[in-house]
């Protein structure tokens, strides 16, 4: 996907493709994390929901597409914004990481 560093986006793939790609991945993860011998009880938690995972890789790459620089808090905000109005069905989740963020910011 490429990012308008400005402010706007370009589709790379349907929502449902994203998602199938960050469940792939995932699984892979969990399967990695069997096979060295951890409890799944115990890391399982730790593992972020596949719209999660879609998000953040929908950030990472929009922060790429800016140069690579760490983005203050209001321009990640915005950039979490935007992820919520290219793809709508993942605004509950962008707005839950938001609240984790400014809470984490606020500790």
């Amino acid at each position: 996907m490429s990012f308008d560093p400005d402010g706007g986006h370009a589709r790379r793939a349907s929502l449902e493709v994203l998602r199938a790609e960050a469940n792939d991945e995932l699984g892979t993860v969990v399967l990695e994390r069997l096979h060295a011998g951890e409890d799944p009880w115990a890391f399982m938690e730790e593992i972020p929901s596949v719209d999660e995972l879609v998000v953040w890789t929908l950030r990472a790459e929009m922060i790429r597409a800016d140069g690579g620089r760490v983005p203050t808090a209001d321009r990640d905000y915005r950039i979490l914004r935007q992820i919520a109005l290219a793809y709508p069905g993942l605004t509950t989740t962008v707005w839950s990481l938001i609240g984790r963020l400014e809470a984490r910011r606020d500790a």
